[in-house]
């Protein structure tokens, strides 16, 4: 609706020259006779600049990648179809040699015996049961990818059967994609093999320090396989503290001037890990500002999560963000009912007119795709 206002809108209609970007290249011609219409058309530039829709400059980098990227894709997997022959052996130690790497950096299964032990179910403390859940998640996992590279290294060996859905993970290994059978058990992703086992072990290390030293002052929001269930247990937590019906509320924020925080709010929780797309984060002014040439993410500072009666949050003068896992933008309904991968809408603080953030198509990313 915010670019249909912006091309359909009373001033389109008042004004002889209503510039549709910023620039003036683009803006609505004077009246005048047939000939005078065709020149103006010629005059415009042969290629759309991404002014006209609303959009950033840098919204052409960020297509050029993506081309690039799929160009790349498809180049490996064409590799992979037709290479065959003379070079088994050294695929094989390659594989095996991958296959080890990955089992070397995935730490043991977590006891989630000792979990529960450690942290029961408590009717005050929702984070109990979140910490117990996303252990037992993470476990399923790391079973899967664990087994899968065991009985591939078997497998070269000669010990079992090379079955068709090993070949499609020492296929994807060998092009450094993250496997299709690893995917179908995991969190959302767009990172490439390497880039997606270090973020596991780094959330499977948030897990266990939360584990050994109780919940951390400050959430990293990016870690959770499973995030709405974290966003549940705040406003429980808050629910239950004040005998509020968890129906009634919903969570307001707010931005820190900090990017670390070493203590827990009353309320609440505070969480890191964000990235803004589309525009950055003004740590002077506090709000959302133009993105700078050339850089398409930025961080987002600590954002305190704030329960609160949905009859007392604004959103005057933010900009209701919509937050994703990933930069895909798209997810399916899941069996709890909620989306595979957009999280939430947070509200960021803006000077801006949120219709200018909405052509910017701003968001924010739990992930990157790096």
């Amino acid at each position: 609706s915010s670019g249909i206002n912006a091309e359909y809108g009373e001033d389109v209609v008042h004004d002889n020259k209503y510039k549709f970007s910023p620039s003036g290249t683009y803006y609505a011609p004077p009246s005048g006779p047939y000939d005078s219409f065709l020149s103006f058309i010629k005059n415009l530039p042969s290629s759309q600049l991404p002014e006209v829709f609303g959009m950033h400059d840098n919204v052409d980098i960020s297509r050029e990648l993506q081309g690039t990227k799929q160009l790349f894709e498809d180049l490996l997997v064409t590799q992979v179809q037709t290479s065959g022959g003379g070079g088994g052996s050294d695929s094989e130690t390659t594989l095996n040699e991958i296959a080890s790497d990955i089992l070397t950096k995935i730490p043991a299964s977590f006891d989630i015996e000792e979990a529960v032990e450690k942290y029961p179910v408590k009717y005050e403390e929702s984070m109990n049961t979140v910490i117990v859940q996303e252990m037992e998640r993470f476990n399923r996992l790391c079973d899967v990818i664990k087994l899968s590279l065991v009985n591939l290294q078997k497998a070269i060996k000669g010990l079992v059967v090379m079955s068709d859905s090993l070949e499609k993970v020492a296929g994807s290994l060998m092009i450094g994609k993250v496997p299709d059978l690893w995917s179908g058990h995991s969190y959302p992703s767009l990172k490439p093999l390497g880039s997606y086992v270090n973020d596991l072990v780094a959330r499977l290390k948030f897990l266990q320090d939360w584990f050994e030293n109780d919940k951390p002052p400050c959430f990293w929001v990016s870690g959770f396989y499973f995030t709405q269930a974290f966003l549940t247990g705040v406003k429980q937590n808050y629910a239950r503290k004040y005998t509020i019906p968890i129906d009634r509320l919903d969570l307001d924020f707010e931005m820190l001037p900090c990017d670390e925080i070493d203590t827990s709010p009353e309320d609440g929780a505070y969480i890191t890990g964000l990235f803004v797309e589309g525009a950055r984060w003004d740590k002077k002014k506090m709000a959302l500002a133009e993105s700078l040439p050339k850089i398409l993410y930025d961080t987002m500072p600590v954002i305190w999560l704030k329960p609160a009666l949905k009859l007392e949050i604004s959103t005057e003068g933010r900009y209701v963000s919509p937050v994703y896992k990933t930069s895909a933008r798209q997810g399916q309904l899941s069996t709890t009912g909620h989306s595979t991968n957009f999280v939430l809408a947070i509200n960021v603080p803006t000077i801006k007119p949120q219709k200018h953030w909405v052509l910017r198509g701003t968001c924010l990313l739990c992930s990157l795709d790096d």
